[in-house]
């Protein structure tokens, strides 16, 4: 079984009379492990595909199994706790809180879970050695570059030891150095099981993942092997975490 099926899932808006179909009969799944991209240029439906993949929307039709569990009809609560214990969510702007530390801001998923204090500092550290922030843990987000601010947010992703990671457009708000490097990590991060999906209007970033899935006009559009992405270029190394 995969760890995501979509079976013919459909999402319509309705927009002063008009019918908006961002998805239309979309069947995808996705291995564990796995690290892919859904790749589409803007009003394709990608964000919506990833908003229903990660259980911030609810689709119009179609049927979504995540880890197991049937998730199309579940409620607002439910789908808040799926997220929580099963998902990490990596944005474009970082989205974390200024008046925290790194620690503090990579603590809150756990909050949320109600892990006790001392597990909660544990997990934080252990998440931040993953991506080489351990060293600034005390720090304020405005005291960090923004390679390191896009670190902290995934080590928060990666608290809870979620199934499944997504990350809407990770690089947009990096320089292309800074970018590569965040690039490096998540296949770093892949490399030690983890599943990763990237959701990007750009080619060269989909290039990188072993996996592709091209979205036009809320279809997929094209699926290419595993055999054939990511061979396009060579990943680059990641430089020293101290100058990301």
């Amino acid at each position: 079984m995969a760890l995501v099926e979509l079976r013919n899932v459909t999402k319509i808006y309705h927009l002063g009379g008009e019918e908006i179909r961002a998805l239309d009969g979309v069947s995808l799944d996705i291995q564990a492990g796995e690290f892919i991209s859904i790749i589409g240029p803007s009003g394709s439906g990608k964000s919506t595909l990833m908003h229903i993949l990660g259980c911030l929307d609810s689709p119009t039709g179609g049927t979504i199994q995540l880890d197991g569990v049937m998730i199309q009809d579940a409620s607002p609560r439910q789908l808040a706790a799926i997220r929580n214990r099963k998902i990490g969510f990596v944005f474009q702007f970082f989205n974390l809180l200024p008046k925290l530390n790194v620690l503090q801001n990579v603590e809150l998923p756990m909050i949320y879970s109600g892990v006790s204090g001392k597990e909660r500092r544990q997990r934080a550290m252990k998440a931040l050695e993953a991506v080489d922030l351990s060293n600034r843990s005390k720090h304020r987000p405005s005291q960090l570059s923004g390679g390191q601010q896009q670190r902290v947010a995934i080590a928060r992703a990666l608290v809870n030891d979620p199934r499944i990671i997504f990350a809407d457009e990770p690089t947009g708000n990096l320089d292309s150095h800074t970018g590569e490097a965040i690039l490096a990590l998540f296949r770093k991060l892949s490399t030690e099981g983890r599943t990763i999906v990237l959701v990007t209007h750009d080619p060269e970033i989909a290039a990188v993942t072993p996996r592709r899935i091209e979205i036009r006009d809320g279809k997929i559009a094209d699926k290419v092997d595993e055999r054939l992405a990511g061979l396009d270029r060579p990943l680059p190394t990641a430089p020293a975490a101290a100058t990301v």
